[in-house]
């Protein structure tokens, strides 16, 4: 079988059905990749370096030539690898790509047809994937946001919003974060700003652009990433939809989940505040957190953070033109979400 060299918009199609093989070393892996693609490394670190050293200071000839030393002895592995990602499709197909769609897919790519997979490799490699994803950020998107106090259990209205077959994208789980300085504890590590993007770009990508997405309103920085520029540019331009919930229920809501965290790790996120938060109520909310009064430290908390979203919002000029305020009762997701869609776009406050 003849191997195919795709442009990303069909390789991405492709990738729905089919292995995607990243044949990179597993630091560039690491760092980042594809959605979905299996880290099947040509090179170890250590090898790739010694390969382009070789290439740089001597001749692209002996980078080969060594190359193929350490290319042969994984030959088998790596057909075996690939084979049991794909037990039971025929034919075996298997989609490749390295940095640049160069040396290292082509001899992986020749090896599998050899051995009778269909195979197709990517034009441009993982770099060109990567111009896609920021280009992607640049599309504008009928985004539709659902805002709140901390407190108003945002995260679980994407959830119940999902359930009903609406478009969403939760930022806080592709940043493994939940915002705030409080927002790690709980979380697996973030991953790197580079997967990230490419995260938020395929689910992007996977939406149909004439239907309405669902995001929570966000700062800018998630933890130690950033949404996009551009893309954050389309959410400050998108309408809000404010759940107005008493401050007692939010509160009720916050303990309840930040209650079962770890106190130490709670102090230290509270000190992490202390310049903006001011070291009396500082002083204050750690103090009651030592005395296990959970409750009144997150009301000084609380106070705090619903300051500091009313004061984003005045920046952002929204509430007059962009802003929906849906009154409720309590954090109900199931309840609000239906008062939420039953609001007309233009209900502009």
């Amino acid at each position: 079988m003849a191997i195919e060299k795709l442009q990303i918009e069909a390789f991405l199609q492709l990738a729905k059905r089919h292995p995607v093989l990243d044949v990179r070393s597993p630091g560039e892996y690491k760092h980042a990749h594809i959605p979905g693609a299996f880290s099947l490394p040509l090179f170890t670190d250590e090898e790739r370096k010694v390969v382009g050293t070789a290439y740089k200071q001597e001749s692209r000839e002996m980078a080969i030539k060594i190359g193929l030393d350490y290319f042969g002895p994984k030959m088998r592995r790596m057909v075996e690898e690939t084979a049991s990602l794909t037990p039971n499709q025929l034919p075996k197909t298997a989609l490749v790509h390295c940095w640049r769609g160069g040396m290292r897919s082509a001899g992986v790519a020749w090896l599998l047809d050899l051995y009778g997979f269909k195979v197709y490799t990517l034009a441009g490699g993982y770099k060109k994937f990567r111009q896609y994803v920021l280009e992607t950020f640049m599309q504008p998107y009928p985004f539709k946001i659902a805002g709140g106090y901390t407190g108003s259990g945002k995260t679980e209205i994407l959830y119940a919003l999902q359930k009903q077959n609406q478009p969403v994208i939760d930022l806080e789980k592709l940043a493994n974060h939940k915002g705030s300085a409080f927002g790690s504890l709980g979380m697996p590590p973030q991953p790197s700003q580079e997967m990230f993007e490419n995260l938020l770009a395929i689910a992007l990508l996977n939406f149909d652009k004439s239907n309405d997405i669902w995001l929570e309103d966000e700062s800018q920085r998630i933890g130690d990433l950033n949404i996009p520029q551009m893309l954050w540019q389309t959410m400050r331009n998108s309408p809000v939809y404010f759940l107005n919930i008493p401050f007692e229920e939010r509160l009720m809501h916050i303990v309840e989940w930040y209650g079962k965290q770890d106190k130490e790790k709670m102090i230290n996120a509270i000190i992490r505040i202390k310049k903006r938060l001011g070291g009396l109520e500082t002083k204050t909310a750690v103090n009651y957190l030592i005395e296990e009064n959970t409750i009144e430290s997150f009301r000084v908390l609380l106070k705090y953070y619903d300051k500091w979203y009313l004061k984003g919002l005045q920046t952002r000029g929204i509430e007059n033109k962009l802003l929906i305020k849906i009154d409720c009762e309590k954090v109900d997701a199931s309840i609000n979400t239906q008062r939420l869609l039953t609001i007309p776009a233009t209900s502009y406050a």
